[in-house]
């Protein structure tokens, strides 16, 4: 069944520049860690380091939940839910124009360049969402 995504998330999906990956250790507990990502229309995309506790955490449990902040009065919520898995033929970030237009001045931000960003970010990592909750 299709995810539901109205004009009004589509434009979300295309302009926040952060979201929060819910990941869960081997003990239970829920980790969530802002990520950028990149929405292909059917899946996130999502830069990794390969020693990150993300990767370890979905490599023992796939589940995760993704979800944007919230406005200030705590509505427009966004929360996907799916399973993540390694892209094991990723294009790298510095090779993905729509993730360079998104995240050019961010990369630069935190002090790297394209390169050295594929290079540190080099496991990509992929939500395929099987639902959305809304709430306006």
């Amino acid at each position: 069944m299709p995810l539901m995504i109205d004009e009004s998330l589509a434009g979300r999906l295309q302009s926040e520049q952060t979201i929060w990956l819910t990941t869960v250790r081997a003990d239970g507990t829920p980790v969530p860690t802002p990520v950028w990502f990149l929405w292909d229309g059917n899946t996130f995309l999502i830069f990794t380091q390969a020693e990150s506790r993300k990767l370890r955490n979905i490599t023992d449990n796939p589940h995760v939940a993704l979800n944007f902040n919230t406005d200030e009065w705590g509505g427009s919520v966004a929360v996907f839910t799916g399973k993540a898995f390694v892209d094991d033929q990723p294009a790298p970030a510095d090779q993905l124009e729509a993730y360079l237009a998104k995240y050019r001045e961010g990369i630069k931000m935190i002090g790297l360049t394209p390169e050295t960003m594929a290079a540190q970010f080099s496991t990509v990592l992929r939500v395929r969402p099987s639902k959305v909750r809304r709430i306006e």
